[in-house]
């Protein structure tokens, strides 16, 4: 399985729930809470329900398809904002 894709932060660390909007993982504050809720991230390969969780550069964002909803296989990997994003500008 190849490395997600990686989505550089200003700071140090970043929750959890911003960093699901900032990835475009998910479209909404509000969906970040449910899917969050309802067990369907993953950190580092663990369910983490708590939206205020810190991540740092390394981690690992995984959406599960547990509920059907069409979300698994999104992931993305918190990245060091001086880390080049692939992008032409």
């Amino acid at each position: 399985m190849s490395e997600p894709p990686g989505v550089p932060i200003r700071d140090e660390s970043i929750r959890l729930g911003q960093f699901l909007k900032l990835a475009n993982l998910i479209e909404s504050g509000s969906m970040a809470k449910e899917v969050i809720a309802a067990g369907q991230v993953l950190v580092n390969d663990e369910v983490d329900t708590r939206r205020g969780r810190q991540l740092r550069v390394g981690d690992v964002v995984r959406l599960d398809d547990a509920l059907g909803e069409g979300l698994g296989g999104l992931s993305a990997r918190v990245a060091d904002e001086s880390e080049p994003d692939g992008l032409p500008w």
